[in-house]
């Protein structure tokens, strides 16, 4: 059962981050366009629901979004918030063994 729950979570992890990382990506490819763009509330959702590594990313990559600082260091502090409190799962999860 543990496994699993493990299991589930990296697979919600994965799918939230390549949310995050498309989000990015299909918001720069519109900003060049001129098209309708993705409201940045919705920009970041998917990094405080765990994706922060992709949404760093993402920003990264498609060097979007590097001008403003919410973003800059938000999306890393995030990151940082969520592998903490991986680490202290791990860590509760193995020391109850």
């Amino acid at each position: 059962m543990v496994k699993e729950l493990w299991q589930l979570l990296g697979l919600y992890l994965l799918a939230v981050n390549l949310t995050a990382f498309c989000l990015m990506g299909l918001d720069k490819r519109r900003a060049r366009r001129e098209a309708w763009r993705i409201p940045e509330k919705i920009l970041f959702l998917p990094v405080l629901l765990g994706g922060g590594l992709g949404g760093v990313l993402g920003m990264r990559t498609f060097r979007h979004k590097t001008r403003h600082w919410y973003f800059r260091f938000g999306y890393p502090l995030l990151l940082a918030v969520w592998c903490i409190l991986l680490g202290l799962l791990v860590w509760w999860n193995f020391s109850r063994q």
